[in-house]
Parts: structure tokens; sequence; C-alpha cells
């Protein structure tokens, strides 16, 4: 025998599922890298997020400075890191899904994640912190005083751009010379 209920009761449950739903997407929504406060300091996240890391992986030219000193500065901040000098840079970039459009002169992996040109180690220590679906992070083209490329005094502003497989982006972080 079925069992029937009002259409009171039906409305309580369907305005119950909506009020779900809205959670979900605004959570989701706001947990995005890009509606995440940029700024994070490396103090702020969980301790040993570095040392308990996978190695990344960099690949470069083999006579890149500033590669070797982003890895370099990579390594000051807990990470271990494996530098693999390749010729075939560009088709590394394509098998590992960098758009073009945000490429720089090195690209690293770990774990899951790829991380393109001079990245901050506090923003790779963010990624792994708070794990969003995404395909990685980059720093396009060489920008002053990013990690790796400090010229004196001399600073130009830039964003840490989070990218998702399907070649969407967004900031994840911003730069700039008070920072």
């Amino acid at each position: 025998m079925a069992t029937f209920y009002s259409t009171s009761t039906y409305l309580k449950v369907f305005a119950a599922g909506i009020v779900l739903a809205a959670a979900g997407i605004l959570l989701y929504t706001f947990l995005q890298p890009e509606h995440v406060a940029s700024g994070t300091q490396a103090a702020d996240l969980p301790e040993g997020i570095a040392a308990s890391a996978p190695t990344m992986t960099v690949y470069s030219s083999s006579t890149c400075g500033c590669c070797i000193k982003w890895v370099e500065h990579l390594q000051e901040h807990g990470f271990s890191v494996e530098k693999i000098n390749t010729e075939q840079l560009r088709q590394k970039k394509m098998e590992l899904g960098v758009p073009q459009r945000l490429s720089s002169c090195h690209t690293g992996v770990i774990g899951d994640y790829v991380v393109e040109g001079h990245v901050p180690a506090e923003q790779v220590k963010r990624l792994l912190a708070i794990k969003p679906d995404v395909r990685g992070l980059s720093v396009p083209g060489m920008p002053i005083g990013s990690p790796g490329m400090e010229r004196g005094d001399r600073y130009d502003p830039y964003d840490v751009v989070v990218f998702r497989a399907d070649g969407s982006a967004g900031v994840f972080a911003s730069y700039h010379q008070n920072q």
C-alpha cells in the first residue's frame, strides 16, 4: 500500500534541499583559490607542510640561472627538489597542461600539481594545504622581484595565477612592492 504525504511535507523537503544546495554552492565558491584571501603567510600554514610534501621535480634549461635561484628559494623554505635539465621544455609544458599564456622559464611538478615559473614557496605551501581541484599555479613570464628574479630594490607587481585543466584561470595571490 502506497503512503501519500501532504503537499506541505513535499514543500518542506524541497525547501530543505534548496537550502542544502545553496550552502554547498557557497562553501564550494568560497573555498576556491580566487576567493581565499591573498597574502597568506607561510607562518599561517599547517606545521611541516613542506617537510611532509613530496619532492618537487623541476624541469628547466641547463643554462637558466634564475631557475637555479628559484630551486634554492624552494629549498630554503623546506622543499626537497629534484632538478631535471631538458631542452624539450615546451613539450614538457604541453604534456603537463600548462596554458601557453601562463608559461615561464621552468616548470615544477609536486604531487598532482604543476608549478609554473617563479611562484613563491609560501603559495606552493598554501596550495598543498588547501588542496583545491586545480591543475596548478603559475607566475607568467619572469617578473622582477619574484623568487629567483631579485634585482636589488627593483620590484614589478605580479599575480600568482591558479589554472584548471579546462584552461580557466584566476588570481590565487597578488604581490606588490609593499608585501
